[in-house]
């Protein structure tokens, strides 16, 4: 076995040297005095060098014996190479410096590697940045006007216009804070004084008994009338009232058109989609003013059921309440929020805090606000860290809305929030969960799994875009989907 690695060693070496110089094979061969099929076979490891053979090689190639012989340990991976090691697929292939360094004489098939290795890469930080983005982030144009990224929905649209105004709105807070003023509106709101200010608006308000459908609320503003169902309960009743305000403020402002307009929407519904968040976002500011709000949050370290009862709101308006207070001059802890249905899928998502949440519906099966729903009559909290050692504190609650006496016939969603690991100290509900051991405590957790780089996940539900995804029929893994590691399996 000695001899056949030295044979693999010189004749490696020596075809290094040829292509240093950039020599043809059957142009050496012939100065050799041997066939380029035999020359061939040498450099391959697969004949021996005869020692006369050896001297008149380095003798062409003007190379002493000495440092030659000495040369032949140096198995140094290709830079290039060397640095994919560290690679997420490399790793799942179990490729070694040993494996890399057979490549140190083949400098073109080296170049090659790298540069498809390097567009692999680049595909993935694309699929990486918006789950099913599909597509280049640089901006198309098709007849002057800007088209949407593949995949891109509005949804995901309005998502990035509230990052880009840090979901923060003074100009909704200020008008909140008047019409309080002037309406002598306490901390808590009936539905009967909401409903005052909008005839004082000039607005009509009628109920009526639901009908076949989902419609709770319509306003026609050409005609200033609003129609509600009976269906609605009190808490949920204020925030359609309050939204209604909303709109009407609108309407007289045009706000909502100008940050549409400088926001630039790709989308058609995009504009439309706008209005109705800063309408709710007014029936927050309405219901829960900020700097009483923001007080209470601080004094009761964010006890989001706590809040509700104090404000009479609902858990999920005052969850997402939590998330505006982006006052600079007296800012909140910047928080995420997420809301879940039982099958998974996310309908409502917004990251202050740089919680990276996946383009489309679906997540990680770890992340609290999935787990929320195997205990629901708690709050399900959890320290989360993710692949990169980002590290966040969230915590879940499932909020659930019979109808008809049926759970299936009505609604049940688990609201998710956090904040960054180490502000959880301010929250209550991390009192007794100090931070103290990361690798203890925390839970793995990713993105989603086809973006996912952890390889030992037991509860994977697809192959991971990083990995090769090695199928052995001999070997079994806790879930089928995880990647197979080289080193694994073995005794």
């Amino acid at each position: 076995m000695s001899a056949q690695r030295d044979h693999l060693n010189i004749g490696r070496r020596l075809r290094e040297l040829r292509l240093e110089r950039g020599a043809q094979q059957a142009d050496v061969a012939r100065t050799l005095g041997v066939s380029p099929a035999y020359l061939n076979l040498i450099e391959k490891g697969k004949r021996a060098v005869q020692l006369p053979l050896l001297w008149k090689a380095l003798s062409h190639f003007n190379v002493e014996m000495e440092p030659f012989m000495a040369s032949l340990g140096e198995r140094n991976a290709p830079d290039g190479l060397a640095k994919l090691l560290d690679e997420p697929l490399l790793r799942s292939l179990g490729i070694t410096h040993e494996d890399l360094a057979d490549f140190s004489g083949e400098p073109k098939r080296t170049a090659t590697l790298v540069a498809l290795f390097n567009l692999y890469k680049n595909t993935r930080t694309q699929l990486d940045h918006v789950m099913a983005q599909l597509a280049s982030e640089q901006k198309e144009t098709t007849a002057g006007v800007a088209r949407a990224r593949i995949g891109y929905s509005p949804f995901d649209e309005i998502t990035d216009f509230l990052q880009a105004h840090k979901n923060y709105f003074p100009e909704l807070e200020e008008e909140a804070g008047r019409i309080r003023v002037d309406h002598g509106l306490e901390r808590r709101i009936l539905s009967d004084e909401l409903v005052k200010i909008l005839r004082a608006r000039k607005v009509r308000v009628d109920f009526v008994e639901p009908r076949k459908g989902s419609v709770v609320r319509k306003y026609e503003p050409r005609t200033r009338k609003l129609t509600l169902s009976t269906a609605l309960l009190e808490q949920p009743l204020k925030f359609q009232l309050a939204a209604t305000v909303g709109l009407r403020v609108l309407d007289e402002s045009r706000l909502d058109e100008r940050l549409a307009e400088a926001f630039g929407p790709k989308h058609g519904e995009t504009a439309r989609l706008i209005k109705i968040h800063l309408a709710n976002y007014f029936a927050g500011a309405l219901l829960l003013p900020y700097r009483e709000f923001i007080t209470e949050v601080e004094r009761t370290r964010y006890d989001v059921e706590l809040l509700s009862n104090l404000f009479e709101m609902s858990y999920e308006a005052v969850a997402h309440r939590v998330c505006n207070l982006g006052d600079p001059k007296r800012p909140g802890l910047p928080m995420h929020f997420v809301r879940c249905d039982v099958a998974g899928n996310i309908s409502k998502r917004y990251s202050a805090t740089g919680l990276r949440f996946p383009e489309g519906t679906g997540s990680c099966a770890k992340w609290a606000v999935h787990n929320a729903f195997l205990n629901p009559s708690v709050i399900t909290r959890q320290y989360s860290v993710f692949p990169d050692g980002a590290a966040y504190f969230c915590f879940a609650k499932v909020a659930v809305q019979p109808q008809q006496g049926s759970l299936v016939r009505g609604s049940i969603y688990s609201i998710g929030l956090g904040t960054h690991a180490d502000a959880a100290k301010h929250l209550v509900y991390a009192q007794d969960m100090p931070f103290v051991d990361p690798q203890r405590i925390g839970i793995p957790v990713g993105v989603s799994c086809q973006f996912c780089e952890r390889t030992d996940c037991n509860q994977r539900a697809a192959p991971s875009y990083k990995f090769a995804f090695n199928v052995d029929e001999y070997t079994k893994k806790d879930n089928f989907f995880s990647p197979l590691l080289e080193h694994e399996g073995k005794p």
